[in-house]
Parts: C-alpha cells; structure tokens; sequence
C-alpha cells in the first residue's frame, strides 16, 4: 500500500528565507523569486526514494528541486547561500534572517545529501542483484522446449499473454493514478500555505485591529476634551471681541486664535486616522472571506485526494489478483513442461529401441 500523502508531504526541517534566482542572460545577477521571505523545506518522496527542496510562494512552486549527491551548498556570505540545480538548468540563492539560520540549513543540505547517495547506491545494489538472478536462471530446456510450438502443446500461451497485457495495463493505470495523487498532494499543499499565509495575515490584521480599538476610545475622550477646549476658546475670543479695547491685548488674542488652529488641525488629524482604522476594518472582512474560500477549497482538494486513494487501492486489489492467476498459470505450465519432458524421454527410448532393432 502508498503511504498517505500527508505522511508523505511531512517536511523534514523548513527555515524561512528570502528566494533568488540566478538571472539566465548574464548568470551574475540573482533576480528575486520572492517579495518577502518564505517557507523553504526539504521533503522525502518515500514512492520515488528522492528528497527534494521546495518553497512556495502564493499559489505557486518558487523551489522544486531534487537533491543529488553531486549538489554542493555553498556559503557565499555571513547570511547568504547557494547551490546549482542542472535538472532545472538554475542556481538558487538564500537570504536568512540571522547567520544561526544559515548554518542550520547548510548542515541539513549536507545531511539530506548523503541520505540521498545511500539511497541512490541501495537503489542500484537492489537492480544489480536483480540482474545477477536474472542472468543466474536455469537455462537447462532444449531450444525445442523454450521455442513457442512446443509451449502451445496445451494451449496456455494465450492465457498466459492476456495475463500479462493485463498486469501492463494495470501497471500504466496504477502510475497515471499515482502521478495525479501527486499532483493533488502539490496543490493541497500549495493551498495549505496560502491558508498558512491567509492565517498570519488575519492574526496581524486581528491584532492590529484590536489595539485599534482600543485607541478609539481613548481618542475619542481627547477629540471630547479638545472640542471643549475648542468651544471655550472660542467663547473667550468672542467675548475678547465685544468688549472691544477693555479685553486683553492683541497678544493674547493672537495667541488664543493660534491654539485654536492647532486643536483644529489636531481634530482633522484624528479623523484622518479614524478613517484609516474603518479601511482597515473592511480589509479585515475581505480576509476572512478569502480564508474561508481557501478552507473550502482544501477541503474540496482532500476528499478528491481521498478517491484517488480509493482507486489507487482498488487498482491494487485487481494488480494482487493478476498477479495471483499470472502465477497459476506458471504452474499449469511447468506441469505441462515436466509432462513434455517425460514424453521426450520415451519418445527417446523409443528411437533408441527401434535404431538396434534395425540394426540386428
């Protein structure tokens, strides 16, 4: 049976990085990938034995990389590095926060590495032993024997060929089934970062909000306080006014109109961010929205993947029984080899008899 693909997508270590890409006409200058940092992490594939580096930026794959063991990270500085995909025919560059980051990673990328190779050389160990039991069968059948007349003696060859047509179509349908699981594993996991990133954005915007919230009332009692001060500056100016010369000085008139421009403009200030604060509450709204179509979708991705898995055991299911009747039939036909070979052997005695009998 596969393993499930959330098993299967588990990261092995993530770090956040700002991503760039060697620019392809000059191959000096590094083109970012990225607006901000993001997600970078290694993954093992257990149904191909690879491990692969990927980052996903938005909804789509900035990092889809298969670590080999001739790929080299390189620290190019405090906080930077870089190693050369040939697959993909780029270099990759990293930014870290803090030169700890960096390290980490580099020893991660030498870790994955050598897994990598002692996967690569138990991969190659395994087909060579496999060829060894290939080459090491018995070949001890006359020519007679293995040629295809003697093997339709009983009929069994056209069995036998169906068999295996059908073990060929199930296997191509079993590989079209696993790549389209991977594929919705790729985009469940693409949808999951958005949400991951819908989710950080919601929880700054929360945050945000309710410290908005709470400087609306505080500002709120100072734009009460300042329209008091407001209203008897004004009273005092106006009755400056009507007792003419007798007030004060123009001094002091002067003084209180300048007070009285400097709350007003602090009053349109204060509305001005009132203003923002309100936008910003909208904004809130349509994040929600978009949070909630980005669960919608992922659970949409996860009960298509849940089928494809049902199929996928099915196509299993029917593989197991070909495979059972394939082997059923090598027995009928052994049975029918080892009777050939009785036949032949008489027959053999039979010429030998009848060659002295001629011969006397």
């Amino acid at each position: 049976m596969f393993p499930r693909h959330r098993e299967r997508d588990q990261p092995i270590f993530s770090a956040r990085a700002h991503v760039f890409q060697i620019d392809p006409a000059t191959k000096r200058n590094w083109i970012p990938a990225s607006k901000h940092a993001v997600t970078v992490s290694f993954f093992y594939d257990a149904n191909r034995n690879v491990y692969r580096i990927i980052s996903v930026g938005g909804t789509k794959a900035i990092i889809n990389c298969t670590v080999t063991p001739s790929m080299t990270f390189t620290k190019t500085s405090q906080k930077f590095g870089q190693w050369a995909d040939s697959r993909a025919n780029t270099v990759y560059g990293l930014g870290f926060a803090t030169e700890q980051q960096l390290h980490q990673f580099s020893e991660k990328f030498k870790e994955v590495k050598d897994a990598a190779r002692l996967a690569r050389e138990k991969s190659q160990d395994k087909e060579l032993a496999n060829t060894a039991l290939t080459i090491a069968a018995p070949q001890d059948l006359s020519d007679e024997l293995q040629s295809p007349p003697v093997m339709c003696v009983n009929g069994p060859e056209d069995k036998l060929f169906r068999s295996q047509s059908a073990d060929i179509t199930l296997s191509s349908e079993k590989e079209r089934i696993k790549k389209m699981l991977s594929e919705g594993s790729i985009c469940e996991m693409n949808l999951e970062a958005e949400l991951f990133t819908l989710q950080d954005s919601n929880s700054k915007l929360v945050a945000a909000l309710h410290e908005a919230n709470a400087n609306v009332e505080q500002w709120k009692k100072q734009l009460a306080a300042y329209q008091e001060e407001t209203e008897r500056l004004r009273e005092q100016v106006a009755e400056l006014e009507a007792h003419g010369g007798q007030g004060p000085s123009d001094l002091l008139k002067d003084e209180l109109t300048q007070s009285l421009e400097e709350l007003e403009a602090l009053l349109k200030a204060k509305d001005e961010e009132i203003h923002i604060l309100q936008s910003k509450k909208a904004e809130y709204h349509e994040m929600e929205h978009d949070r909630d179509e980005a669960i919608h979708r992922l659970r949409e991705m996860e009960m298509r993947n849940s089928e494809l898995e049902r199929r996928v055991q099915n196509t299993e299911q029917n593989l197991s029984n070909s495979l059972e009747e394939r082997d059923r039939m090598d027995t009928e036909i052994q049975r029918a080899i080892e009777s050939l070979d009785i036949k032949i052997f008489d027959l053999n005695d039979l010429r030998q008899s009848l060659v002295k009998l001629i011969d006397k």
